[in-house]
């Protein structure tokens, strides 16, 4: 059936930019987007106004997920509030606040507390976890790693006006102060103070 069906779509495509210039359309992309994103915002516990989502989007916990206004989220990002992982529950928090951006394919990962604060810029590949998936001493790399249970290491705070590069992995119990700039590919592994400019695998205050 795709193999059918995929080559007829192509086609329409086609002939509709023969026919319709580019502009008109992306009226039936933003279309797509104000449905997809009405059918999904009803899940979570707190959305502001201006609630942009584009398809595919990844959701778990949503009830324990709080978005402010002007929230914009790109293809393929995936937020999840794990309120029970094998045999452990959890009471989860992650807050959005107003003017955020996630560029493609992030992954916001809670079990505890994740604080996002105002006009936060996020690149695309972008891990923010506050746990860790098992321990790494000899007896828990025995268990699978599907099978190993989530500890909570600390909360994750991202205070206002952060620019986050692409690529970048921030690791529980950090503090990200306001203004800060973290560059591409960077790991932070702890908290740093406002107007740092940070990068590096540990991250480290470059400016």
């Amino acid at each position: 059936m795709k193999r059918l069906l995929y080559p007829i779509l192509e086609l329409f495509g086609y002939i509709l930019s023969k026919i319709f210039d580019l502009k008109f359309l992306m009226r039936f992309k933003l279309v797509k987007r104000l449905i997809y994103s009405s059918w999904y915002k009803r899940f979570f516990k707190v959305y502001g106004k201006n609630f942009n989502l584009d398809y595919p989007f990844y959701g778990l916990g949503l009830e324990f997920v709080e978005i402010g206004d002007d929230f914009i989220g790109c293809p393929g990002l995936r937020i999840e509030a794990w309120s029970k992982y094998g045999n452990d529950y959890f009471k989860p928090e992650i807050v959005i606040g107003n003017n955020v951006c996630f560029n493609y394919n992030c992954h916001i990962g809670g079990i505890g507390k994740i604080i996002i604060g105002n006009n936060v810029l996020v690149g695309s590949n972008v891990l923010i976890t506050d746990h860790y998936h098992g321990k790494t001493d000899d007896e828990s790399l025995q268990i699978p790693p599907i099978s190993r249970p989530l500890y909570y290491k600390g909360e994750v705070i991202i205070e206002d006006n952060v620019w986050i590069g692409e690529n970048v992995s921030i690791m529980p119990g950090v503090v990200i102060g306001e203004n800060c700039v973290i560059g591409a590919n960077s790991v932070v592994t702890k908290s740093f103070p406002k107007n740092s400019i940070i990068a590096g695998v540990p991250a480290k205050r470059i400016n």
